[in-house]
């Protein structure tokens, strides 16, 4: 893992609103895992369909534990199953990973809630960082026709998603692929528009039919910031 935070993302039903609403910090070495509501949370309980991340009743709580918490540990695939070893090989994982690294690729998503996991984007002392992800929107018949190693380019188009950011990821010769999940957007879109250009987005592998449609192209950006420090708006800040 690069980091050791995770955020939880939330998804308004009524629209394509998103909102950061909380904060996992772990630490596999004790173990020891801490999570806080974010201020985004707020903003979310506004809308009157957000009621809190599951497992955690206080806004303003400041929850420690030993052991990963239900809502993250349903989220994980339990190592004892047949097919984890393919699973982390979708995810371009190593055999020899935590089950909870899982979270920092695929991010958790589940039918059952509007919740997304995601990993903090770290920015390196030069400003550059690499961010992974499964684009948002992708079918079976965009991704059958990449290739790992494929070079993809990204936009900061003008097309408001409801969050004030979009950027749609396409091939070389503009066919869409999909959109950078909104949990990047953001950061990704200031990434292109500081650097004027200066990135590498590239297709790490491609997962064909019966895997999921959403885990059937990952891929991975690398730029930099100038100035710009990720995750780093009102909504993201801890409540306790």
């Amino acid at each position: 893992m690069k980091g050791n935070t995770l955020f939880v993302g939330w998804r308004d039903p009524a629209g394509n609103a998103w909102f950061p609403v909380g904060r996992l910090d772990v630490d596999l070495g004790k173990p020891w895992y801490r999570f806080r509501h974010l201020k985004g949370a707020e903003r979310a309980r506004s809308t009157g369909r957000f009621d809190l991340v599951p497992g955690f009743p206080e806004l303003r709580g400041d929850y420690g534990a030993a052991a990963l918490f239900p809502v993250f540990r349903n989220r994980v695939l339990s190592p004892r199953r047949p097919d984890f070893a393919e699973y982390l090989e979708i995810l371009d994982l190593s055999p020899a990973a935590e089950p909870i690294e899982a979270l920092w690729v695929d991010g958790g998503r589940r039918m059952t809630d509007r919740l997304d996991v995601f990993p903090e984007l770290v920015k390196e002392s030069d400003g550059s960082f690499v961010c992974r992800f499964f684009p948002a929107g992708t079918d079976d018949r965009r991704a059958d026709a990449l290739r790992p190693g494929e070079s993809l380019r990204l936009t900061a188009d003008n097309r408001d998603d409801g969050n004030g950011a979009a950027v749609p990821v396409r091939t070389a010769n503009q066919r869409l692929v999909g959109w950078v999940p909104p949990c990047f957007a953001e950061d990704v879109r200031m990434a292109l528009l500081e650097s004027r250009g200066a990135y590498e987005a590239t297709v790490v592998r491609v997962n064909p039919a019966p895997h999921p449609w959403s885990l059937s192209v990952l891929v991975e950006m690398r730029s930099r910031w100038d100035k710009h420090k990720p995750m780093s708006g009102e909504d993201f800040e801890p409540l306790a």
